[in-house]
């Protein structure tokens, strides 16, 4: 079974993995192999963060699963290829945002917080 087409002046890369289907739009010069890679890492990023990815943890999360492919990818270009790294960098995120909400419920809206500023002289 194929999974490259080509459409117009652009070559289709994509692949199935359970009943979801990964697709990336290509160039010509980009190389198609290396694609199907980088659908399998996405996949492998969706697998650990989500458990085992479906296509309702896409549905519901699609936020998550845009934040995994930035920090995956960004411009078409491989930002990070360390699986690792890049889970650390969600979990992160995660952990920033349940501390900011928390804050958010703990704090009103009128109470503003004010950072000290220090400056250095020379």
């Amino acid at each position: 079974m194929c999974s490259f087409l080509e459409w117009r002046d652009l070559k289709i890369v994509y692949k199935r993995y359970a009943s979801l289907y990964f697709c990336c739009a290509i160039e010509e010069q980009d190389n198609e192999l290396i694609t199907l890679e980088v659908i399998h890492r996405f996949v492998e990023l969706l697998d650990k963060y989500f458990g085992s990815v479906c296509e309702l943890d896409i549905i519901f999360n699609f936020e998550k699963a845009y934040f995994i492919l930035d920090e995956f990818l960004m411009g078409g270009d491989i930002q990070d290829t360390s699986k690792k790294s890049v889970l650390k960098a969600i979990e992160q995120a995660d952990l920033l945002q349940e501390v900011s909400l928390a804050l958010g419920f703990l704090m009103p809206c009128e109470l503003k917080l004010t950072v000290p500023l220090k400056i250095n002289t020379i």
